[in-house]
């Protein structure tokens, strides 16, 4: 069965705009709030790389590390996937 993903307006990482993120890149996971999505890359604001994640099943990172100035940007190309951490 095949199945066709429309861009739909306000859907994928505009969709958590506002709200705090994951980004599993394709070297690294990095997390904050993402703050700006334009065509190239996102904003993270209270950005953290993550280089060790524990179990998923707990609340956390076991190993986040806040970027320099808490702001760093994202090249939309090297992110694998995404999800928002509420």
């Amino acid at each position: 069965m095949k199945k066709i993903v429309e861009q739909v307006e306000g859907e994928g990482l505009e969709k958590f705009l506002g709200e705090p993120v994951t980004l599993f890149c394709a070297n690294y996971i990095y997390t904050g709030k993402l703050t700006g999505v334009n065509e190239t890359c996102v904003f993270l604001t209270d950005a953290s790389i993550v280089y060790e994640t524990g179990s998923f099943t707990e609340k956390g990172w076991k190993d986040a590390q806040k970027l320099p100035g808490g702001e760093w940007y994202v090249q939309i190309a090297a992110i694998e996937s995404f999800g928002n951490v509420k």
